[in-house]
């Protein structure tokens, strides 16, 4: 079964002081947080239910990216 540590996720620190993280290859999946660690624990919640969306429906979540930082 994939999960998240299957994909790349990224984090960055918005102009507020929040923190964003996101899966650049799923579509919707992304979270906020007062930390990084908080970020990444609520963007593994809504993983998990995209994931049981995908399996509902059937579907199979898409192939992780690659990123480039330039």
């Amino acid at each position: 079964m994939i999960s998240l540590q299957d994909y790349t996720s990224v984090v960055t620190l918005d102009d507020n002081g929040t923190f964003l993280a996101y899966v650049p290859a799923i579509p919707s999946c992304h979270a906020w947080g007062t930390t990084k660690d908080e970020a990444l624990r609520e963007l593994a919640c809504v993983f998990e239910m995209i994931q049981e969306e995908y399996e509902e429906e059937g579907r199979s979540l898409p192939s992780d990216v690659e990123l480039m930082v330039a």
